[in-house]
């Protein structure tokens, strides 16, 4: 996963580059939430374009990093997102409290 902080925004653009599922979601959790808290963005953007397979952990992970950011003041936006995985982000009603592009 590839880091980028525009500082003149307050924006954390994280670029997810493996699958979202059990094993890679703890590495990914640890990762935001240290830079989150770090920064203290006021939006933080996750860049799915290198991601092909999101399985319920990564519903589970964008969660927490939803509670995380509302408790930080920031908003959360997906970008890049594929038709399938954006199939399960409808389903599971994240689109309905994070912009989903």
């Amino acid at each position: 996963m590839n880091v980028k902080h525009f500082t003149d925004e307050k924006v954390l653009l994280f670029e997810i580059t493996e699958e979202i599922d059990h094993h890679s979601s703890e590495k990914i959790k640890r990762r935001v939430d240290y830079e989150i808290q770090r920064l203290y963005p006021t939006k933080i953007v996750f860049d799915f374009d290198n991601v092909f397979f999101m399985d319920s952990a990564g519903i589970g992970l964008l969660l927490g990093r939803y509670k995380t950011a509302v408790a930080y003041g920031a908003k959360i936006e997906l970008i890049n997102v594929k038709d399938r995985i954006r199939e399960i982000l409808v389903m599971s009603g994240i689109s309905k409290v994070m912009k989903v592009a």
